[in-house]
């Protein structure tokens, strides 16, 4: 059963692969330069470890909770912090994350620079944008987004590394393009602009269901779950 199991996540990841290739081929991109992040929410650490030994090593969890119980059990990988988070479990996670992708209020940020500051490190995140206005989700406006970085420029150990989405679920393929290259542009448009803490070096966007749509336009992130570990 184990090995099946072995097999089965091996095969996922062929597939994600051959798929990000051909995207990637299509807008002009290099594979390499996209990061397969593998969300490991409800997955156990055995079959994590099948997935990093067919070499995913970045590895994304949503809650705070599930990544303290894995972090120790899984060597040689960088780990992403995805999901809600919530400032009182911030001190939790400070100096354990490559990335935290769901940064989208200035209490956040500013208690995530609070106690960076108090352990002498500097902390990644990126800034989740609500680039489809659902009320159901998390992140700030597209309007917003300049006024939001004027203020965490003046922290001094948070870096700023990108911008984070999701497009609405059941949306259309053309719609899910649309907002990923809303966001794509701004990404863009920032670049450009001078900031002491913020550079545009990530783009997290697609999950399973999307994400060679988002590489399309423009994603180097892209989050898959379901289709990396489903029997």
């Amino acid at each position: 059963m184990i090995n099946m199991n072995e097999n089965h996540i091996s095969k996922n990841i062929e597939k994600i692969r051959q798929n990000i290739n051909l995207a990637c081929k299509e807008s002009g991109r290099k594979a390499d330069d996209i990061i397969i992040l593998g969300v490991t929410k409800t997955i156990d650490a055995e079959d994590i470890k099948k997935a990093v030994d067919e070499g995913i090593y970045h590895l994304g969890e949503n809650r705070v909770q599930e990544f303290l119980e894995k972090e120790d059990k899984i060597d040689n990988v960088k780990w992403h912090i995805i999901g809600h988070l919530q400032t009182n479990k911030v001190k939790y996670i400070i100096g354990k994350t490559f990335l935290i992708h769901s940064v989208e209020s200035i209490k956040l940020a500013k208690e995530i620079d609070r106690l960076s500051s108090q352990k002498g490190i500097t902390t990644d995140v990126l800034i989740e944008v609500n680039v489809s206005g659902e009320e159901s989700k998390y992140g700030i406006r597209c309007e917003d987004i300049d006024s939001f970085l004027d203020e965490i420029d003046k922290f001094n150990a948070v870096k700023v590394k990108g911008f984070m989405t999701m497009a609405p679920k059941d949306a259309a393929d053309n719609e899910i393009r649309q907002i990923f290259r809303k966001l794509y542009k701004i990404y863009v448009d920032i670049s450009q602009k001078k900031y002491n803490n913020i550079s545009m070096e990530y783009l997290s966007m697609g999950m399973s269901s999307d994400y060679e749509l988002a590489i399309l336009e423009g994603a180097n992130i892209v989050r898959v779950g379901s289709a990396m570990f489903k029997q």
